[in-house]
């Protein structure tokens, strides 16, 4: 098992690592807005998409994987009415690729950001 650490995505924020890799497999902690000094990035959902999914694509990299490698995604979303703004981000980012994917509405997200996704991927 491999601790996954990028520089280029901002440190976790607590007790864990960006992500975990192992039997050629990638687990990553949620993703969240934040830049790389620690610093939410942007007011709106488009805004804080585009950071999570720049976030993604480092700690992906690190781990020796990228977003055509997710098979699953995990989305947690602050308000469900942000659902077809985030689609839009969302399809930019995978193109024409399609993961499973699980999309939920929580109470609240750390920092209080209006979303937080997390991924498991194909490594190599």
């Amino acid at each position: 098992m491999k601790t996954v650490h990028s520089d280029k995505a901002p440190a976790a924020i607590g007790p864990y690592s960006q992500g975990i890799a192992t039997d050629g497999w990638f687990y990553s902690s949620g993703q969240i807005p934040l830049g790389l000094d620690g610093q939410i990035v942007g007011t709106g959902i488009e805004e804080q998409a585009e950071q999570v999914f720049a976030n993604l694509r480092a700690v992906l990299a690190a781990a020796g994987s990228s977003l055509g490698k997710v098979v699953k995604a995990t989305v947690f979303l602050k308000d469900l009415e942000d659902f077809a703004k985030l689609n839009g981000i969302y399809e930019k980012a995978f193109g024409d690729h399609k993961p499973a994917r699980s999309c939920v509405q929580v109470a609240r997200l750390p920092r209080d950001v209006l979303l937080e996704i997390e991924v498991v991927a194909r490594v190599g």
